[in-house]
């Protein structure tokens, strides 16, 4: 993890940090060959041309840069996290009722090419 990740991740509001850590040990099992850095402020997954940004906010967590098309299944199963076009805000309590294997796969379908 480099400098700028580490400075991120490390000031992370501890009621925040468990979801955080879940997201990101998903997208690494899911993508290992993804390099990440800071873009827009946040960690950026990069696989190729796809990116993944991950933000943690007062609510969460915040998953933008991935393509509705693609994960039209999650979205149809979890409609009350869209905030946008291509944003997803996810609150603990949400992340709760989100299986591993979707998130996953919501994730992998993101940075696949």
């Amino acid at each position: 993890m480099n400098e700028e990740v580490r400075a991120y991740v490390d000031a992370i509001p501890a009621e925040h940090r468990p979801l955080f850590d879940r997201v990101d040990r998903l997208v690494r099992q899911a993508c290992p060959e993804a390099s990440v850095g800071i873009s827009y402020g946040m960690p950026t997954y990069r696989v190729g041309r796809r990116r993944l940004h991950l933000g943690v906010w007062s609510h969460g967590v915040s998953l933008y840069g991935w393509q509705p098309a693609r994960n039209a299944d999650f979205t149809a199963r979890h409609p009350e996290l869209l905030s946008g076009k291509a944003t997803l805000r996810i609150r603990p309590e949400d992340a709760a009722a989100i299986p591993d294997d979707e998130l996953t796969e919501l994730v992998a379908q993101a940075l696949s090419p």
